[in-house]
């Protein structure tokens, strides 16, 4: 994933899911969001240890998501004691527009292995059917949130939006506001990075090489799971972890 300031506010910060979820399930048109949001979702008392997780990533041809386009996703269904590598998926997608010099560089994803990759409708139906009743975790919202409502919106005519736990909102939660946060301001210490990486390293998590969708995926499960070791009960209602 490419990251970038976590400022700007979103939002759907303050959103109340359940109604929202129920509201969707009744409006949605299309019969392949129909039958998503039919499944049901997990109630927000429910306590994070009973909750089956999905962490998602997407490598992108940019950082605008009016302007462009999805070009890889990963993605790793786990608990807090499991990661189901088994069940792992990644699929690279057609963004059908050029692919910048500069994020080539980044993901590593060329025009090559694009040329002949499906456009993202082709894998619409798997995707939804791994997420379907899990809650999904990413490190940083806004991209995956943002990137997947605009791809539906285009193939399908109607956006998606459902709850996510942010790992790098629950690292901005702890370094980034407070009495730490103001006590750095006055000695005129530069915040605590709350990149992937950076996060990683503070439980001790193993170096992953980043901007592949499903190493970073995988490194997204692996850090929910330390940060809710390290920060919370496992029996924190998910709603206090959600937005």
């Amino acid at each position: 994933m490419l990251h970038f300031d976590l400022r700007k506010k979103e939002d759907a910060d303050h959103v109340d899911w359940r109604a929202m979820l129920e509201t969707k399930r009744e409006t949605v048109q299309h019969e392949t969001l129909q039958a998503f949001y039919q499944q049901g979702w997990v109630s927000p008392d429910t306590s994070v240890s009973q909750v089956s997780f999905v962490a998602l990533d997407f490598e992108t041809t940019g950082l605008d998501s009016q302007q462009d386009a999805i070009v890889s996703i990963g993605l790793v269904p786990f608990t807090l004691n499991r990661i189901r590598c088994q069940h792992a998926q990644h699929w690279i997608v057609n963004p059908n527009r050029p692919l910048a010099e500069s994020s080539i560089v980044i993901h590593g994803i060329t025009h090559s292995d694009i040329v002949n990759a499906p456009d993202f409708s082709h894998v619409i139906e798997p995707l939804l059917s791994a997420l379907a009743g899990s809650v999904v975790v990413v490190h940083y919202r806004r991209i995956e949130r943002e990137f997947l409502d605009r791809a539906f919106k285009q193939r399908l005519g109607e956006g998606i939006i459902f709850p996510m736990v942010d790992t790098m909102e629950l690292e901005a939660r702890k370094h980034r506001s407070g009495k730490r946060s103001f006590m750095d301001w006055i000695a005129r210490r530069p915040p605590e990075s709350i990149r992937l990486a950076d996060s990683r390293h503070r439980y001790h998590l193993p170096f992953y090489q980043s901007h592949h969708a499903l190493t970073d995926a995988m490194a997204t499960a692996e850090l929910l799971q330390a940060q809710i070791a390290h920060d919370f009960s496992p029996d924190t209602p998910i709603s206090e972890l959600w937005r």
